[in-house]
C-alpha cells in the first residue's frame, strides 16, 4: 500500500510536472502570438495614423482647391455680372437716347436718323475692317418693292464672301397704331430673295420694352430662313459675326468652286468628245458613201471595159476572117472572074 502510494505520488508529480511543462510550452506560444499580435497592430495603427495624416492633408487641400474654385467663379460671375451690367446700362442709354430723339423729331426724321446712324457706324470703321466691302442704299425697284441698304463682300479673287439685306424699322412713341417687328418680316424676305442676299438683318426699335428683342441678336430663321432681328448698337457686330463665319466657310466654298469648275472642264472634255464622234461619225458616213459611189462607178466602167473588151473581139475575130478571106479567096482570077477583057489580058501575059 505504501509502495502504491509512493508510486501514485510520484505518478502525480510526474503528471503535474508535465502538465505544468505543457501549460509553460502553450502559455509561452500563446504569448510569443500576442507579442506578434501586437507588434502587427501597431504597425496597423501606425498606417492608420498615417493614413489619417494624409486625408486630413487631402481634406485640407481639397478645402483650399474648393475654396479657390469657389473665388475664381465667384470673380468670373461679378466680372460677367459687372459686363452684363455695363451692356445693359449702355443699351438703355442708347434706348433713352432715341426715345429722346423720338420725341423731337417728326416720323421721317426718326427712320432717317436710324438709317444715318447705322451708315455713319460702318463708315467710321469701313477703311480698316471693310475695304474689300460695298455698303449703300437699295435704290432698284423690284416687284414694287426694295430694302433700305445692301452689303456686300468679295475675296480676293472677286467671289462673293457675303451679302446682307438690311431693313431699318423705328416709329414714335405717340404714334397710335403700333407696329410689330414681325410685321416686316415676309417683305424683308422677298426684298433678300429678289436682290439675291444671303442674309437679311431687322434694325429695329420697335417694340422697345420687349425682353426678347432687347437681348440684342434674335435669330428668327424659324420662320424666315438666315433672317435676324437687332438693336441699333449691334449693327456692326452682327456684320462682323456673318462675316466671319463667311471667312471661315469660305475655304469649303473655294473648293466646291474648284470641284464645280473641274465637273464643268470634265463635262467640256465629254462634250468636245462627243462633237468629236459625231462628227467623225457624220464624216465617215459621208465618206463610205463616197467610197461605195466610187465603187459603183468602178464597176460600171469595168462593165462598160468588158463590153469594150468584147467588141475588140469581135472586131479582132472580124478582121481575122477578112484576113483569111484575103489571103485565101483574093487571087487576080477570082478578080476578073466575070471582066472578059481582063481574062484576056491575063490569058495573053501567061501565053508569053
Amino acid at each position: 500500500m505504501q509502495q502504491l502510494e509512493s508510486d501514485a505520488k510520484n505518478s502525480q508529480s510526474r503528471t503535474e510536472l508535465e502538465v505544468s511543462k505543457a501549460v509553460d510550452k502553450e502559455k509561452k506560444a500563446f504569448n510569443e502570438i500576442i507579442s506578434a499580435n501586437n507588434a502587427e497592430l501597431s504597425k496597423r495603427n501606425e498606417e492608420v495614423m498615417r493614413l489619417n495624416a494624409e486625408l486630413e492633408k487631402a481634406q485640407l487641400k481639397g478645402q483650399l482647391e474648393l475654396r479657390e474654385a469657389v473665388s475664381q467663379v465667384e470673380k468670373e460671375r461679378d466680372t460677367q455680372k459687372a459686363e452684363y451690367e455695363a451692356k445693359l446700362k449702355a443699351q438703355q442709354e442708347t434706348l433713352d437716347y432715341y426715345k429722346e430723339l423720338k420725341i423731337k423729331m417728326s416720323t421721317k426724321m426718326i427712320g432717317e436718323t436710324l438709317e444715318q446712324h447705322c451708315e455713319n457706324a460702318f463708315n467710321m470703321i469701313r477703311a480698316t475692317a471693310f475695304r474689300n466691302a460695298e455698303f449703300g442704299k437699295d435704290n432698284d425697284v423690284r416687284e414694287g418693292s426694295k430694302g433700305d441698304y445692301i452689303y456686300r463682300e468679295k475675296d480676293v479673287d472677286g467671289n462673293e464672301l457675303i451679302s446682307i439685306m438690311f431693313e431699318m424699322k423705328n416709329e414714335m412713341d405717340t404714334t397710335a397704331t403700333k407696329h410689330k417687328n414681325e410685321d416686316f418680316f415676309a417683305k424683308l424676305d422677298k426684298d433678300r430673295k429678289n436682290k439675291k442676299c444671303e442674309y437679311a438683318v431687322l434694325v429695329s426699335l420697335l417694340e422697345s420694352e420687349s425682353e426678347l428683342y432687347n437681348q440684342g441678336i434674335v435669330d428668327v430663321s424659324y420662320d424666315y430662313e438666315k433672317m435676324y432681328v437687332i438693336r441699333p448698337q449691334f449693327f456692326i457686330p452682327m456684320i462682323t459675326i456673318l462675316r466671319n463665319a463667311a471667312m471661315n466657310s469660305m475655304e469649303y466654298k473655294r473648293q466646291l468652286a474648284e470641284i464645280k469648275n473641274q465637273e464643268i472642264d470634265i463635262t467640256r472634255f465629254e462634250e468636245r468628245i462627243e462633237d468629236f464622234k459625231t462628227a467623225f461619225s457624220k464624216n465617215y458616213t459621208l465618206a463610205g458613201k463616197q467610197f461605195n459611189n466610187a465603187i459603183e462607178e468602178i464597176d460600171k466602167t469595168i462593165d462598160h471595159l468588158n463590153k469594150v473588151k468584147e467588141n475588140l473581139q469581135k472586131s479582132l475575130n472580124n478582121l481575122r476572117l477578112a484576113n483569111d478571106k484575103a489571103q485565101n479567096q483574093l487571087t487576080i482570077k477570082s478578080l476578073a472572074k466575070d471582066n472578059p477583057t481582063m481574062l484576056n489580058m491575063f490569058n495573053e501575059l501567061e501565053e508569053k
